[in-house]
């Protein structure tokens, strides 16, 4: 007994040394966000102070700011809504059908993760120059959707298969047509893993810098690109860079809270029959 009462107490102090590590670049970054120049350059750090708003007053006053945060939103939705709309259908044909290069077709698609993006980055600016697509919504979109669409695609195919055939069967005898079985059992029993990968999707597509940084240049930029911006001169202004780091956070936050119920059941759901 004595043996595994210390037993769960280093696991409980493990946990608690992980939470902390994960938690407090978080939470210095937040609170650094209502610190003052003063307190932030201060040594030894400032943990008790008095909050300010000025930091989020400039970041919300910089138009710049505000137009990256939109770019960010559109192309994040959008990449994201248009690799599940396209990732679902295509993750049900690969978990129930058999037909000729099923198996080239999904290494395909695994194989693309595979790949560095900065590999990538030269030829896709000069497609998007020739093409006239360099600094707009699109262009972002269109990649981002090529490194989104293989993610859902593995999650979600995962997640079909361990969905009982017995159902779809079932539903056939019933009379129920190929699309109705695919929109009433495989959507909304898949749907913890088209969360999951949903949630990875909007992720990558709001916090991706590399080419958010080569294909734009003023109008399109996204709040990452924004952000490396203050880092540049002799006097950073820490506590603008801190505002905006969390306004970058928190919209991933948000849609993270709103579909975390789903996340635990949709990471373990096809580990197990």
């Amino acid at each position: 007994m004595p043996s595994r009462s210390a037993g769960r107490l280093l696991h409980g102090l493990g946990l608690l040394a992980v939470f902390a590590v994960t938690v407090f670049p978080t939470y210095w970054m937040v609170s650094s966000s209502f610190k003052t120049q003063s307190d932030l350059l201060a040594s030894p750090p400032v943990w008790l102070f008095t909050p300010t708003l000025a930091n989020y007053a400039d970041v919300f006053a910089d138009q710049k700011v505000v137009n990256a945060v939109v770019n960010s939103l559109i192309v994040a939705v959008f990449s994201t809504g248009l690799s599940v709309l396209l990732g679902t259908p295509a993750a049900f044909a690969l978990a129930r059908y058999d037909f000729r290069g099923k198996s080239d077709l999904w290494f395909w698609f695994i194989s693309n993760r595979f790949v560095s993006p900065i590999v990538l980055a030269l030829p896709i600016y000069i497609l998007a120059r020739n093409l006239g697509l360099l600094d707009t919504h699109l262009v972002l979109i269109l990649v981002y959707i090529t490194f989104i669409l293989p993610i859902v695609i593995w999650i979600a195919t995962d997640q079909f298969r361990s969905i009982p055939k017995e159902l779809e069967e079932a539903a056939r005898l019933e009379g129920a047509s190929q699309f109705a079985i695919f929109w009433r059992i495989y959507l909304p029993l898949g749907l913890p893993g088209i969360a999951v990968s949903a949630i990875f999707g909007f992720i990558f597509s709001w916090n991706e810098l590399l080419y958010a940084l080569v294909l734009t240049r003023r109008d399109v930029q996204t709040a990452p690109v924004v952000a490396t911006s203050f880092m540049s001169g002799y006097e950073l202004p820490w506590g603008k860079i801190m505002a905006t780091g969390t306004v970058i956070v928190l919209p991933v936050t948000i849609f993270a809270l709103l579909v975390s119920r789903h996340m635990v059941r949709g990471l373990t759901m096809g580990a197990t029959k």
